[in-house]
């Protein structure tokens, strides 16, 4: 083997040295990009560690769609089985994962009927998806790379669906071994025509399929771009819900703009909740100084405002509320329970909250949400503005 031995390398148009080498072996080498991508930030999912779970870290009996437990993950489920979803802590081994997604099946659907399907989705703003240059004469393709681990060997299917264009493509991957932790690296194509909105709406979506029957898998699965058609979604797709024994792991997801798939891009875990909560935020027993505008009414009003500014005007609902439970108002003398959420003025960055009480508090006096320690007496406040 021959030694080329360099201090310098440089272009033969500049004089600026792309790679400088130093006398105890290592370098310094002056990046710009990744194959054209990004150095840092490339990853554009938000809790690809499933990390964050501000709702939960379990829920059961899951038959229905919607953000059940990890921050950013959908389930979207079609009367395929009913299950078990939870952050888990079996991970790939030799990997600096600490988490993963678990879906346990707890009653099976061997048979689908033509309707039925189930997929873990990531949904992105357009914004957050303009790298991708989707529409332009030179886009960039899709990098996707996932750690999976699956009970059933054979193909499996994920989709990149453009909500803003109705168009999708694509891509079958095979699990090799049943049960075992295996890496997926997908590079999936772009095309020049159909942009991506650059709004903070819905965009792009990424579809895991675990089940799929005869409406999403009776065509030719769409492995380019072309517009959306459900018979072309999820062919080859096998079941993952013909068995109450079947546990589905996925873990480490990452997107990135470019020709091949680089190592997962970890942040802090104060970094991506913070990322989450632009989403969702969730609190349980804020302490709050506020007033009370009409003794006749029974109301309260506060002002609350948001530590992370949210992708829209979220939505506020309360939980734990009435005589016997959740937080009180005192203006001093007197306390009074939380009945119900009266109004809110909402913005992204913050809200007018008013309750209803459960009595009577002194007439224009000011008073305050009481934080008490009691594992009985809490209100949890969900503030969502999820795509």
């Amino acid at each position: 083997m021959s030694t080329i031995k360099v201090q310098n390398i440089q272009h033969t148009g500049s004089s600026t040295n792309a790679i400088a080498l130093a006398s105890d072996g290592t370098c310094t080498a002056n990046v710009t990009s990744i194959n054209g991508g990004q150095v840092s930030n490339r990853n554009v999912i938000i809790n690809g560690e499933f990390q964050i779970a501000q709702r939960a870290v379990s829920t059961a009996s899951i038959t229905s769609d919607g953000y059940h437990t990890v921050d950013r993950w959908v389930t979207n489920i079609g009367t395929a089985g009913t299950w078990t979803q939870s952050r888990s802590t079996d991970v790939p081994a030799g990997t600096s994962f600490s988490r993963s997604l678990k879906m346990d099946c707890t009653t099976a659907d061997s048979s689908l009927a033509a309707g039925d399907r189930l997929m873990l989705s990531y949904r992105l703003e357009g914004e957050d998806v303009q790298r991708f240059g989707k529409g332009t004469t030179n886009p960039k393709k899709f990098a996707l790379s996932f750690w999976v681990k699956s009970p059933k060997t054979g193909t499996h299917i994920v989709e990149l669906f453009d909500h803003d264009n109705n168009r999708h493509i694509c891509k079958a991957y095979t699990i090799s071994s049943a049960n075992t932790w295996e890496q997926q690296k997908l590079v999936i194509d772009n095309e020049t025509s159909n942009p991506f909105g650059n709004d903070n709406g819905k965009s792009l979506q990424i579809h895991f399929y675990l089940a799929a029957g005869s409406t999403y898998t009776s065509g030719t699965l769409a492995t380019s771009w072309a517009a959306y058609t459900n018979a072309n979604r999820a062919v080859g797709q096998v079941n993952v819900a013909d068995s109450t024994s079947n546990d589905f792991y996925l873990c480490g997801v990452q997107l990135e703009a470019s020709d091949f798939c680089t190592d997962f891009e970890h942040r802090s875990f104060g970094q991506e909740l913070q990322l989450c909560k632009r989403y969702y935020q969730q609190y349980v027993n804020i302490a709050a100084v506020g007033n009370v505008p009409d003794n006749g009414s029974r109301s309260y009003s506060h002002a609350l405002m948001f530590p992370v500014e949210m992708r829209a005007a979220p939505t506020i609902t309360i939980s734990n509320t009435g005589s016997t439970s959740g937080q009180t108002v005192s203006d001093g003398d007197d306390s009074v329970y939380i009945s119900s959420l009266l109004s809110t003025g909402v913005q992204p960055t913050g809200a007018t909250i008013s309750f209803y009480l459960t009595g009577d508090l002194t007439n224009y006096r000011g008073a305050h949400l009481t934080n008490t320690a009691s594992t009985v007496r809490q209100t949890t406040y969900k503030i969502a503005a999820e795509l």
